[in-house]
């Protein structure tokens, strides 16, 4: 979808606080639509598969419907599969064509173990769920989270391989979402924030948030991070049953506070500098807007922090 800078303005200057109500009633209604698709094979498999590409939401996006099937009387879970990592070796672990360790790549995952795991939950067994220790790149074996689905219950599996042959193709009775930013911002007929644009602003903002990262390591990363989506999460959006798009329109007026202070921390001369000031003198079309107007549960507050989840 298309919105017009203009139009986002005029809505921010009149009334931020409703706009923002709005933007926020709309994406709940997407959840909601996507509940009822969730639902309506319930009878078929009791797993959610949940994928998209870097920055798009799908932490918050998973633990909405959660919320949304629970409110319906459907008990849910939201599980990353980043907790099916495999232990890090650098001997076996796949790496990218300069040789450097390849942390995009599903074959960092322990398929089988997945596929393990959705067979027993299908038929009501128990299982535990892994944890990965990302400060030591190991899977915590000793603290695993037991579960088993009852009756009508759901478990949302969400991360970027979540639609991969060996994880959905195993299991095509799940149901296939594929959560992305899918609209694009213009002025007039000319792009002023592409979908890929708003993703990579909300990866540097959460980068710096909370996971002390600068701007200019996260740029860095970011050909190998595209180069990923490319190859292992793009070429199984047409297994989607559901292409959920998380933009919110009032986004970027919000992000310029957080994101242009970091962006001007770059120091002049690092790869990608000019096309680095390009993006920040963006930012200065759009009508500021309050963080303190952001709801709590809000999407955004996956990336800006301060808000009702709990993202750990």
């Amino acid at each position: 979808m298309a919105y017009q800078l203009q139009e986002i303005n005029r809505r921010i200057r009149a009334d931020a606080a409703g706009f923002l109500a709005e933007c926020d009633a709309d994406y709940a209604a997407r959840v909601s639509r996507t509940a009822d698709k969730i639902l309506n094979n319930l009878s078929r498999s009791p797993i959610v598969l949940l994928s998209g590409p870097s920055g798009s939401g799908k932490t918050t996006t998973a633990m909405k419907l959660a919320e949304e099937l629970r409110r319906r009387g459907i008990n849910s879970h939201a599980i990353a599969l980043d907790n099916y990592f495999l232990t890090v070796d650098p001997a076996t672990s796949p790496r990218t064509p300069e040789g450097e360790l390849d942390f995009e790549s599903p074959a960092c995952l322990d398929m089988e173990l997945l596929d393990r795991h959705f067979i027993a939950l299908s038929a009501g067994d128990e299982v535990l769920i892994p944890r990965f220790d990302f400060t030591r790149r190991r899977r915590d074996e000793g603290h695993g989270v037991p579960l088993r689905l009852g009756k009508d219950e759901v478990a949302v599996f969400e991360g970027i391989h979540a639609l991969n042959d060996d994880i959905a193709g195993r299991h095509p009775e799940a149901t296939n979402l594929y959560v992305s930013v899918r609209s694009t911002v213009r002025d007039g007929s000319r792009a002023r924030f592409t979908g890929v644009g708003t993703r990579l602003v909300r990866r540097i903002v959460r980068d710096y948030q909370f996971r002390a990262t600068e701007a200019a390591e996260t740029l860095a990363m970011w050909d190998t991070v595209r180069r990923g989506e490319r190859l292992y999460v793009s070429p199984y959006r047409p297994r989607a049953d559901v292409l959920f798009d998380s933009f919110l329109p009032y986004e970027i007026s919000v992000m310029r506070r957080f994101a242009v202070p970091i962006l001007e921390r770059v120091p002049r001369g690092r790869e990608g500098y000019a096309a680095l000031r390009r993006l920040m003198a963006r930012f200065s079309d759009f009508e500021p807007v309050d963080p303190a107007l952001v709801a709590p549960d809000s999407l955004l507050r996956e990336f800006i922090g301060g808000g009702s989840y709990d993202y750990q």
